[in-house]
């Protein structure tokens, strides 16, 4: 029968390797999955590529990653934090040992879930004008300038729930779905840790993202 619960978060992110691109959910504090990002640097891993919406959130929770220089390039929508600046993340990028790459946050969400729909590219107007452009392929369509983007995938996803069935399908409290339910269908490998597993199957109105989807689920207490 399947069973995609394993006993601990070691497990859960088993075969992890380094040069893997990573995406990892969340929004604000929201969806954050703070265990499996700790064990990034826990593995030893490096030249890693790490998928986020906001790329602070990795230091509060492994401030290792990139003190220890273990991440080679940040593909991101927000990397200045409230505190302390510059951190470790902008020292690395200020002096080119760490390529960043700026989205505009709806066209980051747009080639995450181009990635797990099948689309190699597509042509929005956001950012049309500004810096972000500089050297891409811009097409007129009616009159108006659009820039081409293409998908994002990875091959690991890192996710957080409130709760999981032993099917892997997923229950989000609010907010805590954002990015994660297109990353999970963008990625190779998705992983997700989860407050609660749920004894039996979880009902269809509590399904926001079906198991087919996660591979991998460890329950992990609120950090």
């Amino acid at each position: 029968m399947i069973n995609k619960v394993v006993g601990d978060v070691a497990q859960a992110m088993a075969g992890v390797a380094s040069g893997a691109s990573i995406m990892i959910s969340g929004f604000g504090n929201a969806g954050i999955p703070a265990a499996l990002i700790r064990v990034l640097s826990d593995n030893d891993l490096d030249n890693l590529t790490l998928i986020i919406n906001a790329i602070r959130r990795v230091d509060e929770c492994s401030p290792a990653l990139f003190g220890e220089r273990r991440v080679a390039r940040v593909i991101s929508t927000s990397f200045r934090g409230p505190d302390a600046w510059p951190s470790n993340f902008e020292r690395q990028w200020m002096d080119g040992t760490v390529a960043l790459e700026i989205q505009p946050q709806g066209t980051f969400a747009e080639r995450i879930r181009a990635g797990g729909a099948g689309i190699a590219a597509f042509y929005t107007p956001t950012a049309v004008g500004t810096p972000l452009v500089e050297g891409r392929e811009l097409r007129d369509f009616d009159g108006q300038t659009y820039v081409l983007e293409t998908a994002l995938t990875a091959d690991v996803a890192l996710l957080r729930a409130q709760k999981a069935d032993r099917f892997g399908n997923l229950f989000f409290q609010g907010t805590q779905a954002n990015f994660g339910t297109v990353m999970a269908t963008a990625a190779t490998l998705t992983i997700v840790e989860v407050e609660e597993i749920s004894d039996v199957p979880l009902p269809p109105k509590q399904v926001h993202l079906p198991g087919i989807y996660v591979q991998r689920v460890v329950q992990v207490s609120r950090s």
